[in-house]
């Protein structure tokens, strides 16, 4: 009878949905995420250990302190000073504004807080590293993630409301967004490394009537990050542009027609009107984008193989060096699971904030 009533009941139905993903979820993500983190207790030479499974040592923690520890660690107003002012400026004025409006809860509160900490505290750490590129790395992925993922929120969000209308030429032209999205990260670099070509590239043609030499965008190491930075928002913005699309589309027409009646146009109509109604997309784009662009290897490996230098060394490319350039798989196996955790650290946080406003 238990039995027969449990089949009948919504539970069986939603287990019955979701079958299928735990199915694939235990032996292709889960079992490779516990045996890649046993790895990383280990000293795991990747080619000792594969003619001799024995090889393998078993450290503890000892990957996770060489990575993390380090000698004469300080601090310093120094390294990369504008940006991380310009971020501090930008954060507290919208966090005392916020409180003005009292529109302050607590994820504001953590967002903000931990936008504060990354940009004053972890960006500005000196010293004598165990492993100075992980924090080369690191540092440079956190720079890409800080100008990819708002300045590709900002650009889709205006153009999914300059194109949330009928007509062909609308609907054209978010064709042609959405166009950059469906190309693989190979056919993106490639575009963008003729458009940045010094010699015939794009730029390079638009300057020279002007006489204008065209600067190494990927070789220059004051230019390189930013010109992967350009090329990913390029590829990024077509599939947020989507997700807004839809979002605005579940805004009722006649809320935007009482706040025109009111006198609300241009940006004071987005500010007040448009992003409160789609909040919850504007908050899933955004944390999508994190998780998503902090995985980023194809742009630094292909276009400026990390260079120059270290300066678009990223973390996912860092951890492919160290498994099979240097086949320290134990080492980069524990780089991952950092990785993981600032994964998990941002899933939590989307989940929270969801939960809270749902309630």
């Amino acid at each position: 009878m238990r039995l027969t009533s449990f089949l009948q009941s919504d539970n069986f139905s939603g287990w019955a949905f979701i079958l299928p993903y735990l199915i694939a979820f235990v032996p292709l993500l889960l079992w490779p995420f516990i045996q890649g983190f046993w790895m990383s207790l280990h000293e795991w030479n990747l080619l000792a250990v594969t003619f001799n499974p024995a090889a393998k040592e078993f450290i503890g923690l000892g990957n996770y302190i060489r990575l993390m520890g380090g000698d004469d660690i300080g601090w310093s107003l120094q390294p990369m000073w504008p940006f991380r002012l310009v971020v501090s400026v930008l954060v507290v004025a919208l966090y005392v504004r916020s409180l003005r409006r009292r529109a302050v809860g607590y994820s504001h509160h953590i967002m903000a807080g931990l936008t504060l900490f990354t940009t004053v505290i972890l960006l500005g750490l000196t010293g004598d590293w165990y492993d100075t590129r992980f924090w080369i790395v690191v540092r440079n992925t956190l720079v890409f993630v800080a100008w990819v993922v708002p300045v590709t929120t900002i650009i889709a969000l205006l153009l999914a409301i300059a194109l949330n209308r009928e007509g062909r030429w609308a609907a054209t032209l978010r064709s042609v967004f959405f166009f950059s999205q469906i190309l693989s990260v190979t056919v993106v670099t490639l575009i963008w490394q003729l458009v940045y070509g010094v010699r015939n590239g794009f730029i390079a043609n638009v300057l020279a009537p002007f006489g204008i030499d065209s600067p190494n965008w990927l070789t220059d190491d004051q230019l390189a990050m930013g010109a992967i930075v350009a090329a990913t928002v390029w590829w990024s913005v077509g599939f947020a542009l989507i997700l807004f699309l839809a979002g605005l589309q579940q805004i009722p027409g006649e809320r935007l027609e009482a706040a025109t009646l009111d006198g609300a146009e241009g940006w004071r109509k987005i500010v007040q009107i448009i992003v409160p109604s789609i909040i919850r997309t504007v908050q899933f784009v955004m944390i999508m984008q994190i998780v998503l662009h902090f995985q980023v290897f194809g742009q630094s490996q292909l276009m400026t193989q990390g260079g120059p230098g270290d300066a678009t060394n990223v973390w996912v490319r860092y951890i492919y060096q160290t498994a099979f350039r240097d086949s320290e798989v134990g080492y980069a196996s524990a780089m991952a699971t950092v990785l993981f955790a600032f994964m998990m650290i941002f899933s939590v946080i989307q989940f929270w904030v969801t939960k809270r406003q749902e309630s």
